[in-house]
């Protein structure tokens, strides 16, 4: 069963929605949240992180500026989310990424880290600052931190008609870290969220399987 738990960062505590296996867990994964909040989405996503095997932890990385931020997928709930986004700014989204992922290791469990959307950028720089294997789901700001060095296995999933993602962004990556496995989708922008408009069942269904195929080579 679910529960939320504080987590310690230099700005202070923030809370984090948290799921357990049944059994002994194989590794830790800390979920990182769209731009709408820790809502009933990312809560799902990280009950089926623990549903295959694993702790996760998903942060709810706008609490130093706002708390219990849940919003919707239209247009209000985009404009406020990118507005808490700038608010934030990258450093601390990252301390977020970073308290939930000591967390996890703090309990002997070997960690990477999974996020969507703006979630999918923390979870590249997770990578990239902390050394998390990681799972990029339609993280097109990643493009803006290219330069950084991967330092650890990454993966990278993206929609091909995701309007957010301007032509050549994909083969960036590609250029960038030849290293990390990039998979494109028919699909557009969001295509695992089951509360979105641009929802895609088929890509999701792919996607998932290789997310987990991917941390169970990467946690071992």
């Amino acid at each position: 069963m679910g529960h939320w738990t504080d987590l310690d960062t230099p700005q202070g505590p923030i809370r984090a929605w948290r799921e357990d296996p049944a059994g002994v867990p194989r590794g830790g994964i800390v979920v990182l949240q769209e731009i709408f909040g820790v809502n009933a989405h990312v809560r799902d996503v990280t009950r089926r992180v623990a549903d295959a095997g694993y702790s996760a932890l998903a942060p709810a990385l706008f609490d130093p500026v706002e708390r219990d931020v849940e919003l919707d997928y239209d247009d209000a709930g985009i404009a406020r989310g990118r507005a808490l986004v700038a608010q934030l700014g990258t450093e601390r989204a990252v301390d977020g990424a970073r308290a939930a992922a000591e967390r996890l290791q703090g309990e002997g469990l070997r960690t990477g880290a999974v996020g969507f959307c703006w979630g999918g950028t923390i979870a590249y720089l997770a990578n990239t600052r902390l050394g998390l294997p990681a799972v990029s789901y339609y993280g097109t700001r990643t493009a803006g931190f290219l330069d950084e060095a991967l330092r650890a296995p990454m993966m990278f999933h993206f929609g091909e008609h995701d309007a957010s993602l301007p032509p050549g962004t994909v083969q960036r990556h590609r250029d960038a870290h030849p290293g990390a496995l990039v998979h494109v989708y028919d699909a557009g922008h969001g295509f695992n969220c089951d509360r979105r408009a641009d929802h895609a069942p088929a890509a999701a269904a792919e996607a998932w399987p290789r997310t987990l195929a991917f941390f169970e080579d990467a946690l071992r």
